[in-house]
């Protein structure tokens, strides 16, 4: 099976309840060569119209921080841990939710083979939730971002804060962590590289500790 062909077979995925209401799937995007993949944890209400990653309020603010980095959204792959968006259609009106447990689970056979074909060095989680389900279940994101982890998918993991959490933290005299997200991106991305060069390095025990 080929990228491609990967992609195609997950838009009509029924595997769990959130096709049901889905307008797209919303698969990824970007370059499936790039060493580094970032990953968030689900589309929202433009991602799932749009049927692309990050591409509202959070995705501009994403963006931004991509560009102050260095780097253009195009030198990376983005994706996210479901590829459905999860909404509590309760009241009539869809409010985003997390994902359940189950619904993330039934995901992992698009974003395990995904992973799988892009073999990236380094994955940069944006956000606690894809933390949890790619790093480590315990993850404390205002703790351990920033800091490097073993990773099934990778030779590395980071975590970062989520746009939409700055964008809920920004006030006046403050950026609610959107420097740190500039950080964290040109940290990844400078991992990615020097991994690249020497894909045999041997990464050392300790902890968020990579070079």
């Amino acid at each position: 099976m080929t990228f491609d062909d990967l992609r195609a077979s997950s838009q009509g995925c029924l595997a769990c309840d959130l096709s049901k209401r889905r307008t797209h799937v919303v698969f990824g995007e970007g370059d499936p060569k790039s060493p580094l993949v970032l990953i968030g944890e689900g589309p929202g209400e433009y991602e799932d119209k749009a049927g692309r990653p990050f591409v509202g309020r959070s995705g501009k603010l994403l963006d931004k921080a991509i560009e102050e980095a260095g780097l253009r959204r195009e030198d990376l792959y983005i994706t996210n841990t479901v590829k459905c968006r999860a909404a509590d259609w309760s009241t009539g009106r869809p409010v985003n939710r997390p994902p359940t447990e189950a619904e993330v689970e039934a995901c992992r056979q698009w974003l395990v083979p995904q992973l799988g074909m892009i073999q990236p060095k380094v994955i940069l989680c944006i956000g606690a939730p894809s933390a949890k389900n790619l790093i480590k279940k315990s993850f404390q994101i205002t703790k351990e971002r920033g800091l490097y982890f073993p990773c099934e998918f990778a030779r590395t993991a980071i975590a970062t804060l989520h746009p939409s959490y700055i964008l809920r933290n920004m006030h006046d005299g403050g950026d609610g962590g959107y420097s740190l997200l500039v950080a964290d991106i040109k940290k990844a991305w400078a991992a990615a590289e020097r991994l690249m060069r020497d894909p045999e390095k041997t990464l050392p025990e300790k902890q968020g500790s990579l070079f």
